[in-house]
Parts: structure tokens; C-alpha cells; sequence
């Protein structure tokens, strides 16, 4: 087994501060055997992240692999963030660095650039799949998340980047904040219809701020500090009602503000990113 070099990120930062700690593994500087999957399930638990990125050079595109400490991901938004950070530090040199990335089968394009100890990076997530809830679909979800259904606006969507998860619209940030789900409850509800969670978000201003809280205990995550993807199918799906850019606070409920920032364009080609520090490593 190698001994891994664990580096931890801070992804996806609000005015500099707070954002998901995330674990990042460079495996072509790790010594000895390359790690199994229980290993890198391991390491999340041991480094109190919720989330571990195992990154490794495959001629020219760099793969990047994501676990929690239940399961691998097909993508990880915030990883996918913490990633580029960490590797556009170590490339050094001036300009925006522009690797190719391969992550869930899929090619992709990232960018990364340092301004003092920030870096500000974005990838395109990919296509978003998007449909309309069934109606048992919403039946379900609505009052495991502790929703009547009055409660959530008519625009509950399905939507994914490789994974669906469903996207429940709040009338105010203060409502956000009041929701107590049952995760119990709710993890039987996703497992049931094979989503990765539960993206509840409030309504945009008419400048495309608004906030979020991504509950996904299917995958081990009970409640997810900033989570990029989701935020990416949201932008989608709200560029469709003309607002092709979003800034998305999450983790107050956590105690770590954090910020995710997605553009649509009229095509709804995505991309998303945020602003990183690397802590430590």
C-alpha cells in the first residue's frame, strides 16, 4: 500500500473564508503500491472532510477520481474545485492554468489562476439532464425534507450531471435555513428512486443571488457544505427563466459560509467553480 501525501483544500470560499474542506490526493507523488478503493474511502474519515479527490496523469489529461466515505462518485463539483487548486498552485507560472480533465467517463475542460493565496477555478460540468419530478417523486421527497406541499414552489425539477438529484425551490433564505429534514427518511426516499439527494434552495434576486443546502445522506453526506454540481444543474435549469448567472451561499447551517458561482449560456452550457485556498500540504 503507498503512503499518501494529503492535502487539504478549503473549496468554494465566501469573501475568502469558510468553504468545504476537501481532501486531495496526488497519487503520482505517492510512494509504493497505488491505493485500493477502501483506502480512499478511509481517507475523508481521517482528514474530517466529507469528500477525498484522488488525482493522477494519464498522458495528457489529468483523472480525477471522488469518494466519500460511503462510495466513489461519478463527479464531485467542490472536488472538482479543490482539484484545480491545488494543481494550478503547483504548476506556478503566470496566466490562468488549462488542464484537460477526465472524471465519470467524461473529457472536460478546467481552468484554474492563483491571485495571491486565492485561486479561482471552473470546469464545465457537462450537459444537464433535466425533468419534471413524477408526482410520487415529490409525494415523498417534499415531506422527508419536513415540506408541505404548499411549502415548495411549482418548480421542483430532476436534474443531473451524471446523477440525478432533485431541486426544491423555497420562497426565502429564512425558510431555507428553518428546514429540519429527516434523513432517515430522506435517504430511504433517494435510495428508492436512485438520487444522489436533495439541492433546497431559495428564490434568485433578480441579480442571480440566492442561497442553497444540499442534504445527500444516500452517499454519507447528511448535509453537504457547497456542492458545485447541483448548483450547475440549477443554473440550468434557471437560465431556461433567463437568469444565466448565479452566486449560490451555502453552509451557514454548518458554520463555514461558503460560495458557488455557475454561468448558463443560451445554449445552457454550464460552467461552475469558486474561489479555493490550499491549507495544508
Amino acid at each position: 500500500m503507498s503512503t499518501p501525501n494529503v492535502t487539504v483544500v478549503r473549496a468554494c470560499l465566501r469573501g475568502g473564508e469558510g468553504g468545504s474542506p476537501t481532501a486531495v490526493v496526488l497519487e503520482d507523488d505517492a510512494d509504493g503500491a497505488p491505493l485500493g478503493d477502501d483506502e480512499r474511502r478511509r481517507i475523508p474519515v481521517a482528514h474530517g472532510v466529507s469528500h477525498a479527490v484522488y488525482v493522477r496523469h494519464v498522458g495528457d489529461t489529468t483523472e480525477l477520481r471522488f469518494f466519500t466515505a460511503e462510495e466513489e462518485l461519478p463527479a464531485c463539483g467542490h472536488g472538482t474545485v479543490a482539484a484545480l487548486a491545488l494543481l494550478s498552485a503547483r504548476h506556478g507560472g503566470g496566466g490562468p492554468y488549462r488542464p484537460t480533465l477526465r472524471a465519470g467517463g467524461r473529457v472536460f475542460a478546467g481552468r484554474a489562476e492563483r491571485v495571491g493565496e486565492l485561486i479561482t477555478a471552473a470546469f464545465d460540468p457537462g450537459p444537464v439532464d433535466q425533468r419534471e419530478p413524477t408526482a410520487e417523486e415529490r409525494a415523498l421527497v417534499l415531506p422527508a425534507l419536513g415540506l408541505a406541499p404548499h411549502e415548495a414552489g411549482p418548480d421542483v425539477r430532476i436534474a443531473g450531471v451524471g446523477r440525478e438529484r432533485i431541486l426544491v425551490p423555497v420562497t426565502t433564505r429564512a425558510a431555507l435555513a428553518a428546514l429540519r429534514p429527516d434523513l432517515d427518511r430522506l435517504r430511504a426516499v433517494c435510495d428508492r428512486f436512485g438520487l444522489l439527494g436533495a439541492y433546497v434552495h431559495s428564490e434568485p434576486s433578480p441579480e442571480g443571488a440566492l442561497a442553497a443546502r444540499m442534504f445527500a445522506p444516500s452517499i454519507g453526506v447528511p448535509e453537504d457544505l457547497a456542492n458545485a454540481n447541483s448548483t450547475a444543474c440549477l443554473a440550468a435549469h434557471l437560465a431556461g427563466r433567463g437568469t444565466h448567472r448565479i452566486a449560490v451561499d451555502m453552509g451557514d447551517s454548518l458554520g463555514s459560509p461558503a460560495t458557488v458561482t455557475a454561468t448558463a449560456g443560451p445554449d445552457l452550457r454550464v460552467e461552475v467553480g469558486g474561489t479555493a485556498r490550499v491549507v495544508t500540504g
